[in-house]
C-alpha cells in the first residue's frame, strides 16, 4: 500500500466515523485528575449531600456571574420550581412564558396549579417577544386569571431582551424570572446571566454548557429576603432557625459529588465559552452563502453560551437535510418539534393573541448541529461540507 493509499484510507475513515453531538469524553479527559481528586475528597469526608463543596460552589458561581447569592439545588427543574414556590404561585395565577422552550418552563407553573400563558418568540433570537407581552396580559385577564409574572428563557444560550421585559414588568406590577437552563455563561450589555429578574434558574444537566455528571442546578438572586425561603424550600420546608416546618418544601438538595465536579468544571468554563464562540463563528462563515439556510444571530453587546447551534432551514427542506446528514454520520437534533402550547396536557392554556405563528413555523425549520468546545477543526469542516453538500442537492 502506498502513502497515497494510506492517506486516502485515513480520509475515508475520518469522513465515515460517527461524530459526537456533544463530546463530554474530551472534556473529561482534560480534567479527569482534578475530578477524581474532587470525588476522593467527598469520599474521605463522607458528607455526601450538602457537604462543604456546596458552599464552595455557591460562592464560586456567584463570583463568576456577579450575583449576590447562589442556592445550589438538585436540578434546573428544581430551581424553577423553588423560585415559583417562593413567589407563592398557585390556582388563579397566570405566569407568562414562551412555548418554544423545554417543557419544564411551563410544567413547573402548571404543577403549582397556576396557569402558563404562552407567548410567541422573536424570529432571530428564538426568545420571548416583548412586543407580545400586552396581548399575553390580556389573554390572562380574559381567562379570569391574575397575571403575576414572566418567565423569560435564554434559549440556546442567548439572553432574552431583559431591557424590554423588565421595563414592561415594572410598569405592570409583574416579576421576572430568568430560566437560564441553557443560558448560564451568557451576558447582555455587560450584565451576566444570573443577574436578571428577581431570580435566575439554571441547570447543570450534563449536556448544558456548564454540566455535571448527573442532575443538578442552581438559583441566583440579589434578594437577601428570598434566601432564607429558598434554603427552607430546598430542605422540605424546614426552618433554618428552629425544629419546625413553616412552609411546604421539597427535596431540592445537591449531592456533594456533583458540586465537587462542577467546581473543577467552572475553572475552565470561560475558556470553553471562548471555544464555543469560535465554533459558532466558523459555522456562520461556512454557511453564509447557502440559500434556504439562516444562521443564528447574536446582536452587538450580547454573549451567547451556545448551548446549541441552531440553523433555520426553509420549510419543507429541514427533514430532508436531517436524513442526508444521518447518512453521512453527522448527528443533528431538533429543538423543538412542537411548541408546548400544542402538546396534549397544555393545549387548553391561554395564548397571547390566540395563536403563536412564529413558534409554529420555526418548529418545522430548526435543526441543531454538533456544538461543544472540543469540536476539532477537521470535524467541524466535515459538518460544514456535509450541510453544504446536502443543501445543494435538495
Amino acid at each position: 500500500m502506498t502513502v497515497t493509499d494510506v492517506k486516502a484510507r485515513d480520509r475515508s475513515e475520518s469522513v465515515s466515523k460517527p461524530l459526537a453531538f456533544i463530546d463530554l469524553a474530551a472534556q473529561q479527559e482534560r480534567i479527569r485528575p482534578q475530578v477524581e481528586a474532587a470525588l476522593m475528597r467527598v469520599l474521605d469526608h463522607g458528607k455526601y449531600i450538602m457537604g462543604p463543596e456546596i458552599t464552595e460552589l455557591e460562592e464560586d458561581l456567584a463570583t463568576f456571574c456577579g450575583a449576590k447569592y447562589t442556592v445550589a439545588c438538585g436540578s434546573g427543574t428544581d430551581a424553577l420550581l423553588m423560585l415559583l414556590m417562593a413567589k407563592e404561585i398557585g390556582p388563579g395565577d397566570a405566569v407568562i412564558c414562551p412555548s418554544f422552550t423545554f417543557t419544564a418552563t411551563a410544567e413547573m407553573i402548571a404543577l403549582l396549579g397556576a396557569s402558563p400563558v404562552f407567548i410567541d418568540i422573536e424570529e432571530e433570537s428564538f426568545n420571548l417577544d416583548p412586543a407580545q407581552l400586552p396581548a399575553a396580559v390580556e389573554a390572562a385577564k380574559a381567562a379570569g386569571l391574575t397575571p403575576k409574572g414572566i418567565v423569560a428563557v435564554d434559549l440556546f444560550g442567548l439572553p432574552a431582551d431583559y431591557d424590554a421585559i423588565e421595563a414592561f414588568a415594572k410598569e405592570n406590577g409583574l416579576w421576572v424570572l430568568d430560566d437560564a437552563a441553557q443560558g448560564f455563561g451568557g451576558s447582555r450589555h455587560g450584565r451576566k446571566v444570573g443577574t436578571f429578574g428577581f431570580g435566575t434558574a439554571t441547570s447543570f444537566f450534563p449536556a448544558k454548557p456548564l454540566g455535571g455528571y448527573g442532575d443538578s442546578g442552581a438559583i441566583f438572586t440579589d434578594d437577601e429576603s428570598l434566601l432564607e425561603t429558598l434554603h427552607s424550600i430546598r430542605n422540605h420546608g424546614a426552618s433554618t432557625k428552629s425544629f419546625d416546618n413553616p412552609i411546604v418544601g421539597l427535596n431540592g438538595r445537591m449531592d456533594s459529588m456533583q458540586a465537587g465536579i462542577l467546581i473543577e468544571k467552572l475553572k475552565i468554563f470561560p475558556e470553553e465559552i471562548d471555544a464555543r464562540d469560535r465554533v459558532a463563528a466558523a459555522y456562520n462563515e461556512g454557511f453564509a452563502d447557502l440559500e434556504n439556510v439562516v444562521t443564528p444571530v447574536v446582536a452587538d453587546g450580547l454573549q451567547s453560551a451556545w448551548a446549541q447551534y441552531t440553523l433555520k432551514i426553509k420549510s419543507g427542506l429541514r427533514d430532508k437535510l436531517v436524513a442526508a446528514l444521518k447518512d453521512m454520520n453527522v448527528p443533528t437534533a431538533i429543538h423543538y418539534l412542537k411548541g408546548i402550547h400544542l402538546r396534549t396536557v397544555y393545549a387548553d392554556y391561554p395564548r397571547a393573541g390566540g395563536a403563536l405563528p412564529v413558534t409554529d413555523r420555526l418548529c418545522g425549520e430548526v435543526v441543531s448541529l454538533p456544538m461543544h468546545p472540543y469540536l476539532e477543526q477537521d470535524d467541524q469542516a466535515r459538518v460544514i461540507e456535509a450541510v453544504r453538500s446536502a443543501m445543494k442537492s435538495l
